[in-house]
């Protein structure tokens, strides 16, 4: 069994490092979701999905880098694992890092970043954190 959500993860992670301009990530519904959120808050400069024929898509993310050449994501972790599942209710999910970083929530909402989840007063499984 493989974990899509930490592959995804760790490609963001290690070509951010590695000061690549884009990267390729495998397509889900779940993982797009997560990566639209990371445009949304300015992690990541932007996405597109790509049609790889034979029904197989694949998301192409553009990295965001500051003025001294060094990626926008500081950190960007998975806390829910397929093994052991972390699930708040809408009062525990509070802001993380005093506000500067983020927590992906997976709710009945929707997948939502933690001030939408909060604002909303649903909780949900916590996906990951990126600040």
């Amino acid at each position: 069994m493989t974990d899509n959500i930490a592959d995804s993860l760790t490609r963001i992670r290690n070509a951010g490092m590695r000061r690549l301009d884009t990267t390729t990530l495998l397509h889900s519904k779940m993982i797009e979701a997560i990566v639209s959120i990371l445009v949304e808050k300015g992690y990541l400069e932007k996405y597109s999905v790509e049609d790889l024929g034979s029904n197989k898509k694949a998301i192409k993310v553009t990295l965001k880098y500051d003025d001294n050449e060094r990626s926008v994501i500081n950190e960007i972790k998975r806390i829910s694992k397929p093994g052991r599942r972390i699930h708040k209710n809408s009062e525990a999910i509070k802001s993380f890092k005093n506000g500067y970083g983020t927590l992906i929530v997976s709710t009945n909402k929707g997948v939502l970043p933690n001030d939408k989840a909060k604002e909303l007063g649903v909780g949900g499984e916590i996906i990951c954190s990126v600040w």
